[in-house]
């Protein structure tokens, strides 16, 4: 199994939206997806359908009292992928993590007992803290979401940053699949700009495709269903389909057999 972890400390940049649709891209063309919630808000479980109620188990479960993959991960409505949904409890999880050992590498232990799936896409919260930490260490290769903000360039620096950081310490395999520009808006000049501005700095990291504006993107989550499965027709679901077959050429070769 191949994890990809969906990071960028900013808050709003697409991570949710992000993560939600390419597993369901990646489930469509036949991958046995997991889906991890690890951000305490549960948008990506609420986003998938699975309601409050139905989290018996969650991430919190994994981290803090070591249950397995098995006990957590929950079929969501599209066939082919599996989601350990987050609860508010994890809230408290950066708190309790302090004082565990081994506080940043219960993710990857909890994740290297799953058989099951061949890629799991990690959905961090929007800090850099132990949980975002713990998702970095168990992670093959990392996927940013940037806004086509100034103020998401600063942020997107920290990050790289953070990366080395726990390349260092904890993962040395630690990648970076590639950098996904959101909310792009060719009416607005700063877009373009921004966009310039990413790609020169960091070349091909960056992908192609790009995720627009779109209303349609922002209504899916409140009927519990990816964009993808709402209105596969419109331009953002659209924009994630392909920007999902990119991200399918840019994983390993001994990974596309799975």
């Amino acid at each position: 199994m191949i994890t990809v972890a969906v990071a960028n400390q900013k808050g709003g940049v697409g991570k949710t939206t992000t993560a939600i649709n390419i597993a369901t891209a990646l489930a469509a063309t036949g991958w046995k997806v997991l889906l991890v919630d690890l951000d305490p808000q549960g948008n990506a479980s609420t986003g998938m359908g699975v309601g409050s109620a139905d989290r018996e188990q969650s991430s919190y479960d994994m981290l803090i009292d070591g249950a397995g993959i098995g006990e957590c991960a929950t079929p969501s409505r599209i066939p082919g992928l599996d989601i350990v949904p987050a609860t508010v409890d994890l809230s408290g999880a950066e708190v309790e993590l302090v004082n565990v050992d081994d506080r940043t590498g219960r993710l990857r232990e909890a994740l290297s007992q799953d058989a099951g799936h061949d890629i799991c896409l990690i959905d961090c919260p929007p800090s850099l803290g132990l949980l975002t930490l713990n998702a970095l260490t168990a992670a093959d290769t990392l996927l940013v979401p940037l806004q086509c903000e100034f103020f998401a360039l600063e942020g997107l620096s920290q990050l790289l940053q953070t990366v080395e950081r726990v390349q260092e310490r904890f993962n040395p395999d630690l990648g970076i699949l590639g950098i996904v520009l959101t909310m792009f808006d060719r009416r607005n000049r700063l877009t373009d700009q921004v966009s310039d501005d990413v790609r020169s700095c960091l070349g091909d990291l960056v992908f192609e495709s790009v995720i627009p504006r779109n209303v349609r993107l922002s209504e899916a989550p409140s009927h519990g269903l990816p964009a993808l499965v709402y209105d596969h027709t419109c331009v953002g679901s659209k924009a994630y389909m392909a920007l999902a077959r990119e991200l399918i050429g840019r994983l390993p070769e001994r990974r596309k057999a799975a």
